[in-house]
């Protein structure tokens, strides 16, 4: 594996032979301080992130790797300075992977065709976030053992989401049913044809998922009136202890982060026993490693 751009394209077999190297990268596991020792990780983010930059340094550092973090605020970009030249001249310090998060949809693409190091697409655009789909797949595995014959159903911003596109393929790919329900105005045409069914009557669907991932509200990329409001969202969509009530005995809560508590996700189902949001941030440092090992190597 060169580089990671997307989830898209991969087979079964190789999903799940990453997984399995995942496994072997959780704490109590080998010590594998060695395997990138003397080599360097470049974290590009040209977006704010807490949970993917972190995962991904301390994934680097535990691989035994130098970690360069970049960020956008302070750089040359705000000189005129391009993706292209910021990418070249980040490789010219020698590192073995650059992880590049953008605001843009193909930057990571773009940037791999023109550098000689590994590229892991940390999340562009509204297109994919394919670290974050491989480590929902895990934390649903270890849950499960399997996904074939399992209802994921994932809730909210679909059309902003690249989390929701990444999650559709690998869990398609696993053996999953996935579901997509949200506003009209939030679903995008195309899900059918990747797979997925498509609704729009949360509480007819709820009772039949073994786990529902949330989405946040991504207001920062509306730029038209999606909602009329984020209180008529949550009536309608946000996944509260009534609605927790009437999910099966032992389904699982996820949620990409941030949340937007009370609005997508209620506090109580947030922090309460469904909930695998803070395994899926535990497992995102092992699936990191597993990449970063993959690509480096």
């Amino acid at each position: 594996m060169r580089h990671l751009l997307g989830i898209a394209g991969w087979q079964r077999d190789e999903l799940e032979a990453l997984l399995d190297r995942a496994q072997a990268h959780l704490p109590g596991g080998p010590d594998a301080s060695h395997v990138l020792r003397g080599r360097v990780v470049a974290n590009l983010f040209f977006e704010d992130s807490t949970r993917t930059r972190s995962s991904f340094e301390v994934a680097a550092r535990k691989l035994g790797a130098d970690v360069l973090n970049w960020s956008y605020a302070g750089s040359s970009v705000s000189k005129g300075e391009t993706l292209l030249d910021t990418a070249r001249n980040i490789e010219a310090m020698g590192p073995a992977v650059i992880v590049i998060r953008h605001r843009s949809s193909g930057a990571p693409g773009l940037v791999a065709r023109h550098v000689k190091c590994a590229v892991v697409n940390a999340g562009d655009g509204a297109h994919e976030h394919p670290s974050q789909a491989l480590l929902d797949a895990f934390t649903l595995r270890q849950r499960w053992g399997r996904l074939d014959g399992r209802t994921v159903l994932i809730v909210g911003d679909v059309l902003h989401s690249r989390v929701a596109r990444s999650n559709l393929v690998c869990l398609k790919a696993l053996g999953a049913r996935v579901v997509l329900c949200g506003p009209p105005t939030l679903l995008p045409p195309g899900l059918e044809e990747m797979g997925g069914e498509v609704t729009h009557q949360l509480d007819a669907v709820l009772p039949q998922a073994d786990a529902v991932m949330c989405l946040r509200l991504q207001t920062e990329r509306m730029s038209e009136a999606f909602l009329p409001s984020q209180r008529e969202y949550s009536r309608l969509f946000g996944v509260t202890p009534a609605r927790a009530e009437r999910m099966k005995p032992d389904a699982l809560v996820l949620h990409p982060g941030p949340i937007n508590r009370g609005v997508e996700l209620s506090p109580v189902v947030a922090d309460g026993p469904r909930s695998v949001i803070l395994e899926q941030v535990a497992n995102g440092v092992a699936v990191r490693r597993a990449i970063l090992e993959a690509c480096a190597s």
